[in-house]
């Protein structure tokens, strides 16, 4: 599996069934070369132009499966993480 067939898949979150979005990135050890976790950048709002939510990070251990559809992650960090809004209310 290449990186971009992972960004092609939607993250839902296992126990509530969120769409968290879509990888953006990975990180990996630079010196073991081994998968640390998986980033989805924050939703923008209006196009960017009025700022973005905060980016996610979901460590390699919080991935449940990967499907031919989906990635499903059990990441408390995601189901806790308070919706985050800009100054117009956007």
């Amino acid at each position: 599996m290449t990186l971009h067939d992972l960004k092609c898949k939607d993250v839902i979150q296992f126990k509530t069934g969120e769409n968290l979005g879509r990888i953006d990135d990975v990180r990996f050890d630079e010196v073991s070369a081994q998968l640390q976790g998986v980033v989805l950048h924050g939703r923008r709002h209006l196009f960017g132009l009025l700022g973005r939510d905060d980016d996610l990070e979901i460590a390699w251990k919080d991935i449940k499966s990967i499907g031919l559809d989906v990635v499903m992650v059990d990441a408390p960090e995601a189901a806790a993480r308070p919706p985050k809004r800009s100054l117009f209310g956007f």
